[in-house]
């Protein structure tokens, strides 16, 4: 633990620092008494919607609300669990009911106390169908779901909270579930299942502006399309307390941009380079450039409200239309992976070959596949993509694939930033196909199944629907044991490579790095910068 200081000092502190450009790291500012302020700048960019855990489904927001929220456990680079605000998450005998316990003293950065209601209360305002919140699903298996979150179209809810979400006491609470689900103890790892200070409830929306929750940096500013600013909270009760006095996440149009900053000293942290920087970045850092494979794969995502009378076969011959091992090696200068399942490799149910063979580079086949189903509506292929996330390259790599070995139209559909491509997919505006990125929530394969291809996912923006599909989900999730669980998903994703509902291409490598003034810098196998860790020189 840092010595004591006052967090309403280092807010101070980090408003000062910032006017302070020329400056890096801890040299930015200082207090009344010359002690400098050790703030960290990171990149990133602008959270598609205000800051609320179960309406933030996206990496810029999510690398707030990762610091500024605690979650009940986490996943260490083998996946395996370890708690943080949890003391322990356990299950009944058939995994139908999970009693959680709290630790003691916790409290969120208003200083109120973290206590089992502020958890139980959270959940069911975002699982109330009026409150529209994205990740709402996500409670889908707690019974009374259906009460406050009814499946009818335009029918309100009959209850104000789910019945199978009981207090016990001050820090414990039981989750009932409809059905046993052996893994729900990972789903518990995720963002949405934080808590939320009775504050919250006066304002939901002043809240996401300015979001008050129980992690290791409080929130301090956020200027729209420039920085977020994040003061460490020094009365952080978990293990990860913040060994630094503050982060400035910073907003690029391009990962070039970025890039040309950290080399400059007015950038920390940089967690991805820009594809034309992939052949130099190396040796531009030496040891302080990090390349490593995370949970996360790149896909592209056709649109069924565009593809859903086109047989799958077209979509199989597309994918083998494409030369991965070529674009990742020279393109991507072997900073990415080929990939051969829906799933990435460090995550538990990765099968080696799942794809069957769909996804080698076999242009004769691929060409016979596409006869065979009927052909690509109109020849044309549009793949959207975000310009300020470094992928044009890449695009352009695999529309001139399937323009030379197809005979078909493909262009690029560059929207100037990722919530701008958000907004598209939300809007159901995507004309062909969009960039599909992901990575970990948790280390599951079912994170990297049914949180994307389920018919009521929310992140299923290529709104795909199959009941096949969504029946061998539901089979999985009643399997008495997790290995039974993985066996199933791991069929359904054999059926998904049958259906098609996107296509994958490489797994992501983090390829980052850091300044000279800033040390201990690593990141997790979800490819996030552990921002707690790092010092300032």
């Amino acid at each position: 633990m840092r010595g004591a200081r006052s967090a309403k000092w280092v807010v101070s502190a980090i408003v000062v620092a910032m006017a302070a450009t020329a400056c890096g790291g801890g040299d930015d500012s200082g207090d009344g008494d010359g002690e400098a302020a050790d703030i960290v700048r990171v990149d990133g960019g602008e959270p598609q919607n205000p800051l609320i855990p179960t309406n933030t489904n996206e990496q810029f927001g999510a690398l707030v609300i990762q610091n500024v929220f605690s979650k009940l456990l986490d996943f260490d680079d083998n996946g395996e669990i370890y708690m943080v605000a949890a003391e322990s998450v356990e299950s009944n005998e058939d995994n139908s009911v999970w009693t959680v316990t709290l630790k003691d003293g916790w409290t969120f950065h208003d200083g109120t106390d973290v206590t089992a209601q502020s958890y139980v209360d959270a959940w069911n305002w975002a699982a109330n169908i009026d409150n529209n919140q994205n990740n709402s699903f996500w409670f889908q298996d707690i019974v009374g779901y259906e009460d406050v979150h009814p499946a009818e179209e335009g029918a309100a809810p009959t209850a104000d909270a789910m019945s199978g979400l009981q207090v016990v006491d001050e820090t414990t609470f039981t989750i009932e579930l409809t059905t046993p689900v052996s893994y729900y103890d990972y789903k518990l790892g995720y963002d949405a299942f934080t808590p939320l200070p009775e504050s919250f409830y006066d304002d939901p929306e002043a809240f996401g502006e300015h979001p008050v929750g129980n992690g290791p940096y409080e929130f301090a500013s956020w200027e729209r399309g420039r920085a977020i600013e994040l003061a460490a909270y020094d009365d952080y009760q978990g293990d990860d307390a913040a060994q630094n006095d503050g982060i400035e996440i910073k907003n690029y149009e391009t990962l070039a941009a970025a890039y040309q900053d950290l080399l400059s000293g007015n950038l920390d942290v940089i967690r991805q380079v820009d594809p034309r920087d992939l052949p130099v970045y190396e040796q531009d850092l030496g040891d302080r450039a990090i390349n490593q494979p995370y949970n996360g794969i790149q896909t592209i995502v056709p649109v069924w409200y565009n593809w859903e009378d086109t047989d799958p076969r077209v979509l199989q011959g597309v994918s083998m239309a494409i030369d991965r091992e070529t674009i990742t090696t020279t393109v991507l200068n072997g900073s990415r992976t080929p990939a051969d399942s829906f799933v990435a490799p460090g995550v538990y149910g990765y099968q080696e070959g799942a794809s069957g063979g769909i996804t080698d580079y076999d242009p004769e086949r691929a060409r016979e596949l596409v006869e065979e189903g009927g052909g690509v509506p109109n020849n044309e292929i549009a793949i959207q993509y975000n310009s300020d996330g470094g992928h044009q390259e890449w695009v352009e790599a695999v529309c001139n694939n399937l323009i030379e070995n197809l005979g078909v139209t493909c262009v690029g559909d560059a929207k100037p930033d990722f919530a701008t491509d958000l907004e598209a997919r939300d809007a159901d505006q995507v004309v062909s196909m969009y960039r599909g990125g992901w990575f970990q929530d948790y280390p599951l394969i079912v994170n990297f199944t049914k949180e994307l291809y389920a018919s009521y996912a929310q992140s299923n923006y290529g709104r795909f629907n199959s009941p096949e599909i969504d029946e061998l989900f539901a089979q999985g999730d009643a399997a008495a044991t997790l290995d039974e669980t993985v066996a199933a998903y791991q069929e359904a994703e054999r059926v998904l490579f049958e259906e098609m509902p996107a296509i994958p291409l490489w797994y992501q490598n983090v390829n980052g790095g850091y300044s000279e003034a800033v040390s201990n810098v690593r990141f997790t196998a979800a490819g996030q910068p552990v921002l707690t860790e790092i010092t300032v020189n």
